[in-house]
């Protein structure tokens, strides 16, 4: 992925131009949620320096609201704030790689297991099972967006089924980092394998009200999407 220990994106793309249109929430949100998606979109690549001053422009606000969202930003590791210097992008090591895999293994095996032991919300089961089917197109830029938002919502569903909030929360803060992963990965062509029977076998156990089998095919799915990326990343370290 352009390492040198961390994981750079390597080809920064056009800004967004959407920050402050949105009608809903304070300005400050509106900058906080633009900036974030260009972080995760690669438009500001891993390293960049930033300051108030140009992200205020950038992002058509005042200096007030850029700082706000930056604090914010630092707090899910998507900016470092260096005083008297300066906002820059985040790095992702190869350490942080394995310990946001380790993380995710962790909580979204627990969160499998526990939504097999609940009652399901079978709408919910169903937008899963949409989700799951989502395909994408190898070198199909526009697919694979669309599928890293499906695979978002994946993930953060299973959690849902469980109806606990804290596992919940915690599947969708690594979500950011993990997009952030996926976008860095095929900014250098690579977009992985469709994981539809995985998915797929992880909600089937979760309908078959089998804990260990829902925790051991996400396990499976999880240790082999970060073995592929932590050779990837090796690889161009």
């Amino acid at each position: 992925m352009g390492l040198s220990k961390s994981v750079r994106i390597s080809r920064p793309r056009k800004r967004s131009g959407k920050a402050v249109r949105d009608s809903s929430g304070s300005l400050s949100e509106r900058v906080y949620r633009a900036l974030k998606r260009d972080i995760i979109r690669g438009v500001h690549p891993a390293g960049e320096a930033l300051t108030e001053n140009l992200l205020a422009k950038l992002y058509k606000g005042s200096r007030t609201p850029v700082r706000e969202a930056a604090v914010r930003l630092q707090q899910e590791h998507l900016l470092r704030i260096v005083p008297n210097r300066g906002y820059f992008v985040s790095n992702i090591t190869l350490q942080q790689l394995n310990e946001i895999y380790e993380y995710r293994l962790a909580v979204e095996c627990a969160a499998a297991e526990l939504a097999a032991r609940k009652t399901l919300d079978e709408s919910l089961v169903e937008r899963l099972t949409d989700l799951a089917n989502t395909n994408y197109t190898i070198h199909d830029r526009a697919s694979y967006e669309r599928f890293i938002v499906a695979d978002t919502e994946f993930h953060v569903g299973i959690a849902r089924l469980g109806r606990n909030q804290l596992i919940l929360r915690a599947v969708h803060d690594t979500r950011c980092q993990m997009e952030r992963i996926m976008y860095a990965a095929i900014d250098i062509g690579y977009y992985g394998e469709l994981p539809v029977q995985e998915h797929l076998g992880i909600l089937k156990a979760i309908q078959q009200r089998n804990p260990s089998r829902a925790s051991e095919l996400m396990y499976k799915h999880i240790f082999g999407s970060k073995d592929k990326v932590l050779q990837l990343a090796s690889a161009g370290s």
